[in-house]
């Protein structure tokens, strides 16, 4: 028999400290590979090796991979990069294990289970990618009505790569897992690499930037290729709201009738700056008041677009149209991508302003978050009378 240990993190550092393994996912979409994603140091690494136990885990085979490192490093020394190797032929292996040399011992590797070796039925129209909560993240009145937003607007599950969280935050997060809305991954990166918290780097000692947020948003695509129709890469603080349609169904159904070729759908970034309060005056939402975070119904002003700024937009995409992602775009696809009119959608972005200066006046009134204000009332407090029954949200 042959075949090593299993993972004990989502993260599992090779014996050269150079390279990182993620997972490794079965792709036959082109021609029939085994694509592990892996973190590894763009210079010092030049050759790893698959090993694949295979005919029922008696024989071991040695295959070269081809190392293919995403292109959105932005600097830094570490990456995101496609280990690719190829299967040998009637192999039938189940786990593939990776090392810097052909000569290994199988039994001292770790073996990573191949995910989507069989086809399965969708289980999720809409399944969420948030690439990493971070910084103590303990904003959870928001959180909680971005949730309920998601389910609202048609999303069946949220992916959540957690780095780390308030205590009350954490407990929201099991609620909604217990419900089977949420799906946590641990993402403790920094037990392996330095980190920075900018995502261009600062040309200091950290190793890669923005918690590995490349590595988790391509994880989370081959996660759910399978699985879901459509994945949507966007942050916590962010919901792709229509406004021709009321749901994503109805939406996407409309844009992939006008693109038929499009796989990719990219939706202008809009800042609903924090600074910039309104009251609705909503009955029926008193429950709320203990609850720490910002008020999503509270903030219905947008800043301008400044065209000579980037715009960093979020997508909804066919994961089987998409190879590999960056953050604002798709690095390699096998169907087109298209951005999307801001007359159909745009994404509201609830957080500090960037355009700090500008006076009330100066920011657009867009109320098309108040659209959903009765069932999101609705929805939040149900949840909270539930949540409620079971931990405390009060710190």
């Amino acid at each position: 028999m042959c075949g090593g240990r299993a993972p004990d993190d989502t993260i599992t550092p090779l014996k050269d400290r150079r390279s990182f393994i993620i997972s490794a996912y079965e792709d036959n979409r082109n021609k029939n590979i085994i694509r592990i994603l892996g973190i590894v140091h763009h210079k010092e690494v030049k050759e790893l090796y698959c090993y694949f136990c295979c005919h029922s885990n008696v024989e071991v085979h040695t295959t070269k991979a081809e190392i293919d490192l995403h292109q959105d490093r932005f600097g830094f020394p570490y990456g995101l990069a496609d280990i690719i190797c190829t299967e040998p032929p009637d192999c039938g292996a189940t786990f593939v294990s990776v090392h810097s040399s052909p000569s290994e011992i199988v039994h001292n590797l770790t073996s990573f289970p191949i995910r989507n070796r069989e086809p399965v039925q969708f289980t999720a129209n809409f399944t969420i990618c948030i690439s990493t909560m971070h910084g103590n993240y303990s904003n959870v009145l928001q959180f909680i009505q971005t949730i309920e937003m998601y389910k609202i607007l048609g999303a069946q599950k949220v992916m959540v790569y957690l780095n780390n969280c308030s205590r009350q935050m954490e407990e929201v997060l099991q609620y909604y897992t217990k419900e089977g809305t949420v799906e946590v991954i641990p993402w403790h990166i920094q037990r392996y690499l330095k980190m920075s918290n900018s995502w261009l780097y600062p040309n200091d000692d950290t190793e890669i930037g923005y918690y590995g947020q490349m590595s988790t948003l391509n994880d989370c695509i081959y996660r759910n290729m399978y699985s879901s129709k459509f994945v949507v890469l966007n942050d916590q603080d962010e919901i792709i709201l229509p406004f021709k349609h009321r749901t994503w169904d109805n939406m996407m159904e409309s844009l992939q009738r006008e693109n038929p070729d499009v796989g990719i759908f990219l939706f202008e970034n809009h800042i609903f700056p924090q600074t910039a309060v309104s009251d609705g005056n909503f009955t029926n939402t008193s429950s709320w008041n203990g609850v720490p975070g910002f008020n999503l119904l509270q903030f219905i002003h947008r800043e301008p677009d400044r065209p000579d700024h980037f715009n960093a937009r979020k997508m909804i995409v066919d994961p089987r149209a998409v190879v590999q992602t960056s953050v604002h775009s798709t690095l390699k696809q096998y169907r087109n991508s298209k951005y999307v009119p801001l007359e159909t959608a745009l994404v509201y972005h609830c957080r500090g302003p960037l355009q700090a200066k500008l006076s009330r006046a100066a920011l657009i009134e867009d109320k098309t978050i108040w659209r959903y204000n009765d069932s999101l009332i609705q929805n939040v407090n149900q949840m909270l009378t539930k949540f409620t029954e079971e931990p405390s949200l009060n710190p």
